[in-house]
């Protein structure tokens, strides 16, 4: 009977656990990973969407790291954030723990009263997106808070 009841538990936790983001290009709009659109010959639109594994900031660091390759592979060394948006798309957080519900009624026969005891496996599947759109240039890094050298952010190995 022990056995069966922590099989049952490691199948709960199991199924509440969401997969851990993987960088790479997404399967669809609705996935995890990254995607990007051309918008003019140096404007893109990079977008990076992550289950809750990881934090807001981390998936758009991850965006960048993608602006960044872009960027490298269409022969730009340097691009400037124009506009970013980063903010949960999706899914939710419910809490795990115990709960305890009590009840009663009256009536013509009789009262009673009632205990109940409950556990809930909580799940977080909150998905989040980060949107940048990013103008790509050659030659000196302008010398701006939302300018970035494309080398230098695939380097720092986000």
């Amino acid at each position: 009977m022990k056995r069966f009841i922590g099989a049952f538990a490691l199948l709960a936790l199991a199924a509440c656990a969401t997969p851990p983001t993987v960088y790479g290009p997404a399967a669809a709009s609705d996935k995890m990973g990254y995607r990007e659109q051309r918008i003019e010959t140096d404007r893109y639109r990079v977008s990076f969407r992550a289950n809750a594994d990881l934090k807001p900031p981390q998936v758009e660091d991850l965006a960048l790291r993608r602006a960044a390759e872009l960027a490298v592979t269409q022969g730009y060394q340097w691009f400037r954030v124009v506009t970013r948006n980063t903010d949960w798309v999706g899914g939710s957080n419910t809490p795990s723990g115990p709960s305890v519900g009590v009840g009663g009624s009256s009536g013509t026969y009789g009262s009673s009263v009632g205990l109940g005891l409950g556990f809930t496996f909580g799940s977080d599947n909150r998905q989040y997106q980060s949107v940048l759109e990013v103008l790509m240039g050659r030659g000196p890094k302008p010398s701006e808070p939302n300018a970035y050298d494309a080398q230098q952010v695939l380097s720092r190995g986000t």
